[in-house]
Formats: C-alpha cells, sequence, structure tokens
C-alpha cells in the first residue's frame, strides 16, 4: 500500500509536471503564432509599398519615354532646315549666264552643292534618329535606376 501511495504521488506529479509543460508549450506556440501573423503582415505591407514604387516609377518611365518619342516625331515633321537646304540646292542649280566658261563652272558647283545638299539632308536624318534613340534609352535607364533604388531600399 505504500509502495502504491508512492506510485500514485509520482503519477501525480508527473501529470502535473506535463500539463504545466504543456501549457507553457501551447503558450509559446501561440506567441510565435502571433509573431509569425505580425511579421507577415508588415512584410506584405513593404511588399505592397515597394509594388507602389515600382508601379510609379514605371509610370514615370513611360510617361519620359513617351515625351522623346513626340519630341523625335517633332523634330522629323520640322522641315525647315531640308528646305532650307533644297532651296539652297536649287539656287545652286540654276543656269549662271550665256558665257560657256560659267555655264561649265555652274553646272560643276550645282553638282556638288546638290551632293553636299544630299549629304547634309542624310546626316540631319540620321542625327535625329540617333537622338531619339539616345533619348529614349535615357529614359529607360532613368526608369531602370529609379526602380533598383526602390527595390534596394536606397
Amino acid at each position: 500500500m505504500v509502495v502504491a501511495s508512492y506510485w500514485g504521488a509520482y503519477q501525480h506529479g508527473r501529470w502535473t509536471m506535463d500539463a504545466q509543460w504543456q501549457g507553457r508549450w501551447a503558450g509559446r506556440d501561440a506567441g510565435d503564432k502571433q509573431a509569425w501573423a505580425l511579421a507577415e503582415a508588415a512584410e506584405r505591407t513593404k511588399e505592397q509599398a515597394h509594388q507602389q514604387q515600382m508601379n510609379k516609377v514605371i509610370l514615370d518611365g513611360q510617361k519620359i519615354i513617351d515625351r522623346a518619342v513626340a519630341d523625335a516625331a517633332a523634330a522629323r515633321a520640322d522641315l525647315s532646315l531640308r528646305d532650307e537646304v533644297d532651296r539652297a540646292a536649287s539656287r545652286a542649280a540654276s543656269p549662271a549666264g550665256g558665257y560657256s566658261c560659267t555655264a561649265a563652272a555652274s553646272a560643276a558647283a550645282s553638282r556638288v552643292a546638290l551632293v553636299l545638299a544630299d549629304v547634309l539632308k542624310r546626316a540631319d536624318e540620321r542625327a535625329g534618329d540617333l537622338a531619339a534613340d539616345a533619348d529614349q534609352s535615357r529614359g529607360r535607364g532613368v526608369t531602370c535606376e529609379q526602380a533598383y533604388d526602390g527595390v534596394s531600399g536606397d
């Protein structure tokens, strides 16, 4: 009987200790779950802020690119330099007069003027194309830089 009472006291102690540890363990698990939920909410908030910043960067970058495209289109539409070159070339190509030696020199000069006018027009068109590409590249670079700064947190 004494052994049974000792055994009963021992089992009761074990059960009490198990209950205490289970209570502590459950409390720790509940705290972990709560901390996890708070951390997840904070990370989601950060992620949403980053995404909104990225969306703004993309929109701003697209505006820069659109403005560059519009400027390039306006520059192509502005034909004043090309028209002036055409007028100068046509003036140079007009006949100089009745003297044969002036007419021959004038014909040679007019061919040179026409070639130079053509070269100038082509150079102007190419410069416009290169400027448009450079403006668009700059817009894309600025957008990329802003996106990187937004992601890296700088």
